[in-house]
């Protein structure tokens, strides 16, 4: 069995794979051509096109990320060879430690002290009650799931949305367009954990962004083309002119790294983080690759990518 590894850490990747399969060959995509050509799997976190090409035995590729918007989008991506990816493997709970604290930083109005230090004044403000503060969390995969259900055990309700309808304990689960408007109809704090494919490209544009009640905040660490840019600094103002939404902290973005001239940088009411909020950790990711590997060599049935619906 031969596997070639492509991502920032492959070196760690390899020697983990070489422990759970000593009889493997399992080399880096930068190895010599002869050494990386023809393997059985692919472990790769957005491959170049000439790795796919150099392929021809693929038995199975394993994206190692939760998110395979890149992965699908590669040319000569083959189609007739499975695709799984990453679900969760540990990266559900930093995802909900990030949102919690961002809720928590506009629910307890941090955004305002930060703004009131700067001029120090020294002015408290009210702490609303929980329950007047409603969360969406839009997307209820893996990680979405354990987001909402981490915000709705700090006491804050929750409505969920997603494509297709699910039941998630704590969570008030909607669907389908007249569900999402009902989510953004009420969503204090938006939380937007979607996949990037067609149907969610673009989905918060400015017509739904003024679906937010007056003053909400948005929360976004998905995926960066889930948001119009341009539409999300109209809505937000300024602070000499305020907009509709009150602010806004952003992991991920629709070019990344976010450019220097990007206006979300010194926006006054934006929070910029650099796509950390969910790193992947490798005893978590590892676990779950091997597990795939085995399935795939015993001709196990595993939980696939369709690449129609984009996760």
């Amino acid at each position: 069995m031969k596997i070639v590894v492509h991502n920032d850490s492959a070196r760690r990747w390899c020697a983990a794979l070489e422990d759970a399969f000593p009889h493997a060959a399992v080399v880096t995509s930068d190895a010599p051509a002869e050494a990386r050509q023809n393997a059985d799997y692919l472990a790769v976190w957005k491959p170049p096109e000439w790795l796919l090409a150099e392929q021809t035995r693929l038995k199975g590729i394993v994206n190692l990320g939760a998110g395979v918007d890149a992965l699908l989008a590669t040319p000569g991506l083959p189609d007739n060879v499975p695709v799984v990816k990453l679900r969760d493997a540990g990266m559900a709970s930093p995802m909900a430690d990030y949102v919690l604290y961002g809720v928590l930083h506009f629910y307890r109005s941090f955004d305002a002290y930060v703004r009131l230090q700067s001029d120090a004044r020294w002015a408290p403000r009210p702490v609303p009650d929980k329950a007047d503060w409603p969360v969406g969390v839009l997307g209820l995969g893996a990680i979405g799931a354990h987001v909402a259900q981490t915000l709705s055990g700090a006491g804050f309700p929750v409505m969920g949305w997603s494509r297709t309808a699910k039941d998630i304990d704590g969570v008030d689960c909607h669907h389908g367009d007249a569900g999402l408007d009902a989510v953004l109809g009420r969503a204090r704090t938006l939380v937007t954990l979607l996949p990037d494919t067609d149907d969610t490209r673009g989905l918060m544009d400015a017509g739904r962004l003024a679906q937010l009640p007056e003053g909400a905040t948005l929360i976004n660490p998905g995926r960066g083309a889930l948001i119009d840019e341009a539409a999300l600094l109209e809505a937000l103002g300024d602070d000499a002119t305020p907009g509709h939404l009150r602010g806004a902290l952003l992991d991920v973005f629709a070019t990344e790294p976010l450019p220097a001239d990007n206006p979300l940088w010194q926006h006054p009411r934006v929070t910029v983080t650099p796509h950390t909020s969910a790193p992947t950790p490798l005893g978590g990711a590892i676990d779950q690759v091997i597990d795939y590997l085995r399935a795939f060599e015993a001709g196990e049935p595993v939980s696939t990518v369709n690449p129609a619906a984009g996760y």
